[in-house]
């Protein structure tokens, strides 16, 4: 394990990324020195092409306290006025997009506390699964501030329009059986279970086509702001590029009870 600079440790062991955001003590607080860490880690991730899947989750009581306010309280008290511009531009919206653009699956394991950017940053995730003691909070509007690090788009999509304006007007909790009801989550495990549980999925993830998972995340990704028309064009390219592939040809092969013939290519 690999820890980078006491914000983020970073595990990869048969094929499967472990990262933990490790400020307990601040509710895994998102400041300037871990977004360095994940920059570094994700980066790490994404040239590794041992990776097949990644896990992220929190140290702790929380899976993520979103910004450490604290780092915006101590601008303020020097006479500053922090740069969210800067901030986002810089540090979230990259992040975010790393997630977003990440080949392999990424599976966020949430126990305890996700609040604002936290809460953002769970949903930016592939797969979101829950500990019974999560917490989600897109309050940004507690701190005078809307929903940022992709939240504005994220949640209307994954909870429809009016649910999503509720959350982020309101900045209310929602527990662990209300997200897995709304959609937030996909799956709900006792907290005991949630390490085991979050890498038993991203351990079967990378038994599956990496090229299948690379398309699918591709498709859902790109294709939601569009139309129909342009859904089918893509799955059609998709598709005829997985056509071509050797997962392919071997299941389709397995499935009919026969054996590539690897000499022959039969």
């Amino acid at each position: 394990m690999v820890s980078l600079p006491d914000r983020v440790a970073l595990e990869i062991i048969d094929g499967v990324a472990t990262l933990t955001l490790v400020r307990s003590g601040s509710l895994n607080a998102i400041d300037e020195a871990m977004h360095a860490a994940l920059r570094h880690a994700f980066t790490r991730i994404a040239k590794d092409r041992s990776v097949r899947a990644v896990v992220l989750t929190g140290s702790g009581p929380a899976f993520c306290a979103g910004q450490d306010l604290a780092e915006r309280a101590a601008t303020f008290d020097t006479g500053g006025q922090p740069d969210l511009h800067d901030s986002l531009d810089r540090n979230y919206n990259p992040l975010i997009r790393t997630i977003a653009s990440l080949d392999v699956p990424v599976i966020a394991a949430v126990g305890g506390i996700a609040f604002g950017a936290g809460a953002a940053l769970a949903i930016a995730c592939d797969i979101v699964l829950a500990g019974r003691s999560a917490r989600f909070q897109f309050g940004f509007v507690n701190v005078g501030l809307g929903p940022d690090s992709g939240a504005s788009w994220s949640l209307p999509r994954i909870v429809g329009q009016a649910r999503g304006l509720d959350l982020a007007l309101t900045g209310r909790a929602v527990t662990a059986a209300e997200a897995l009801e709304m959609g937030l989550v996909s799956r709900v495990v006792d907290d005991s279970d949630l390490p085991e549980t979050a890498q038993a999925i991203a351990r079967d993830l990378t038994a599956r086509s990496a090229d299948a998972l690379a398309a699918i995340k591709r498709q859902f990704r790109v294709n939601p702001p569009g139309t129909l028309d342009a859904a089918l064009d893509a799955e059609r390219d998709e598709q005829a590029a997985l056509g071509r592939t050797r997962d392919y040809r071997e299941a389709v092969l397995r499935f009919a009870g026969r054996h590539a013939n690897k000499d022959t290519g039969t």
